[in-house]
């Protein structure tokens, strides 16, 4: 991900990304905000029993649920110039890299009010950065797509979520775009999901 930010020209941090109504600007600036959770929940222990999971974590929520993200495109303009973003993340993102390789996957930490093992919590990461990679690159062909091993950690997430598997003859990558609403199936996909298609797209919380 820190790859794939850094090599953006900088005239596409004004085109429109994955998220709807996010530059690729906007959407940089959330992986920043992303980031600095990391380093913050790794270092907020907990001594209580976990209270959920890497799939429970990301359990369906209601549209409209969460905290309002209009604050982040003023805090991305904010940062005038590109470079400055790219530094940022590359920064901040490289600390919770390492942050995470020293953490005990079994130890227990603390984020908004709950409790997950390290392992659980970074799980629950890699499925969102995997699918804000591919917004990242949603509109910016060429680049580079999210690893192989990280499309099939997200996969495997999100058919427990829906709780059932998708079509096998899905590729990954669609099947991370339709199973979210990042695309919409096509007639043949949509008979091949058959009973599945109700329940798509799927709204992370």
């Amino acid at each position: 991900m820190r790859t794939a930010v850094a090599e953006i020209p900088d005239e596409d941090f004004e085109q429109p990304s994955g998220c709807t109504g996010w530059l690729v600007r906007d959407l940089v600036c959330h992986l920043v905000i992303g980031a600095q959770d990391v380093l913050i929940t790794l270092v907020t222990p907990a001594e209580t029993e976990p209270t959920m999971d890497a799939v429970t974590y990301w359990a369906p929520a209601e549209p409209g649920e969460g905290p309002p993200d209009e604050l982040i495109p003023r805090l991305a303009a904010a940062y005038g110039e590109p470079r400055w973003l790219k530094f940022h993340f590359d920064d901040v993102g490289a600390a919770a890299g390492r942050a995470a390789e020293l953490a005990d996957p079994g130890a227990r930490v603390s984020t908004q009010g709950e409790v997950l093992t390290v392992g659980d919590y970074l799980s629950a990461y890699v499925l969102e950065w995997t699918l804000h990679h591919l917004d990242l690159i949603a509109h910016l062909p060429p680049a580079a797509e999210p690893p192989a091993e990280t499309l099939a950690a997200t996969r495997a997430t999100l058919e427990k979520i829906a709780g059932t598997p998708f079509p096998a003859s899905f590729s990954d990558k669609d099947a991370l775009l339709i199973s979210t609403g990042r695309r919409p199936p096509t007639a043949a996909e949509k008979a091949e999901l058959g009973p599945l298609s109700a329940k798509l797209p799927l709204t992370l919380g």
